[in-house]
């Protein structure tokens, strides 16, 4: 039998401090109700409901609302300050979604989420908020959800019984202002990133159409650009090899043969992740390939690191001598949008490759090929260094909210 630490105790879910208590969700909770059901609209008519989409990201997203117009009192259905919001109705894998209201949105209550709205007596909201967000309390979600196909749904009354441990009210506060202070780290993070990618995005036009240094210039079929550039076709830039995907007995997620990439799901932020090897490969990529994705969602760009196999959602696109890789990289991510928009609301869902060799590109020579490139990299590096700060953070959250919502590691109080 395991030795119970001194201060601790044994319990149904396991060791905790001896002055913690043992309860079920429904007892800490003054509600847990179903939303409006009225039929919702994207016109701005009527008043800002929420939807699943509301809290896909886990905060309160006020871009990702429905309307609702309605003669009828709605006092009862306005969300306040310290509500949560939990998704009830969703894939497995998003069951148990929570966000926290933290301010006043004007907003109100929609369908297909429950509003939890906890015993200020009993438990402190965002010490709830972070205890729903945990592990054990994820998985019993996932565990008691009936499913469906493509569908999940955890009911009110399973809801309640989640059990868990509680601290003192004055602790639970402690836990909880320790959670939000990374919280807020990982938030201005995220706006940094943000930020970041607005300057590389205009950065990206200016360099891109203007160059570097240059007084002169000229209309041409893509636009207007420096008089001594050229608009050349992609095939006149790089060669272009499109994927074909081996016989799927060939490849393996044990590490056998080369990397094998298949399409965007495997695109990192600049490099693409090892997931799938194979043994058999068809069409090889060298490192230093540009990987363009060349079925839905069209256009997304990665740098190959390693040879590899790439099946029929790719194309690689290597660069020739007299070219940069990097510029014609960043050059192919300006057609992401025009690929997002021919897009939308069409059959659009891949390119041939006749259609990609014939993308127009507008070109300067080498030299300032590279010295574009050399800008566009270091806001780059840049954002991948906010990331990496970014999933280290979460990291961090992680192991605490492990440590500390169970009672393993105290907070002074």
């Amino acid at each position: 039998m395991k030795k119970v630490r001194e201060g601790y105790k044994m319990t149904e879910i396991g060791e905790i401090p001896e002055e913690w208590s043992i309860v079920k969700l429904g007892s800490v909770i003054k509600s847990c109700s179903n939303g409006l059901s009225d039929k919702q609209n994207r016109e701005g008519k009527g008043v800002r409901v929420t939807r699943i989409e509301t809290i896909s990201n886990g905060i309160i997203d006020i871009n990702k609302v429905g309307y609702v117009e309605t003669e009828r009192d709605l006092t009862d259905y306005k969300l306040h300050t310290g509500d949560i919001l939990f998704s009830n109705i969703n894939s497995v894998e998003h069951i148990g979604k929570v966000a926290y209201v933290d301010k006043d949105y004007n907003l109100y209550h929609g369908m297909n989420l429950l509003r939890i709205r906890s015993d200020k007596d009993k438990i402190y909201d965002k010490y709830l908020y972070f205890l729903l967000c945990s592990y054990n309390a994820r998985k019993y979600f996932r565990d008691n959800c009936k499913k469906a196909v493509n569908q999940a749904s955890l009911n009110q009354e399973d809801l309640k019984r989640f059990v868990f441990a509680l601290p003192s009210f004055t602790e639970q506060k402690k836990i909880a202002q320790i959670l939000s202070t990374v919280d807020e780290l990982i938030e201005k993070t995220d706006e940094i990133i943000e930020k970041t990618k607005e300057l590389k995005k205009g950065l990206m036009q200016k360099l891109l159409t203007k160059g570097i240094g240059h007084s002169k210039f000229k209309m041409t079929e893509i636009g207007e650009i420096p008089e001594d550039w050229e608009v050349r076709r992609l095939d006149e830039l790089a060669d272009v090899i499109m994927g074909q995907s081996p016989d799927s007995s060939t490849y393996n997620d044990v590490g056998e043969g080369i990397p094998f990439f298949q399409g965007k799901a495997d695109f990192g932020t600049t490099y693409p992740t090892v997931r799938k090897w194979c043994i058999q490969p068809t069409k090889i990529s060298e490192p230093l390939d540009i990987l363009l994705s060349v079925r839905a969602p069209v256009g997304d760009v990665n740098i190959n690191n390693v040879k590899a196999c790439i099946g029929r959602g790719l194309a690689a696109i290597r660069a020739k001598r007299e070219n940069d890789f990097k510029f014609i990289y960043y050059a192919l991510q300006q057609y992401k949008d025009i690929f997002d928009k021919v897009s939308q609301g069409s059959t659009f869902s891949a390119i041939n490759s006749g259609e990609l060799k014939a993308l127009k590109l507008a070109s300067p020579n080498k030299n300032e090929q590279r010295q574009i490139a050399s800008i566009l990299s270091a806001v780059d590096e840049k954002i991948e260094a906010e990331e990496k700060r970014k999933e280290q953070l979460l990291q961090l959250k992680k192991g605490l909210m492990q440590q500390l919502l169970t009672g393993r590691v105290r907070v002074k109080v």
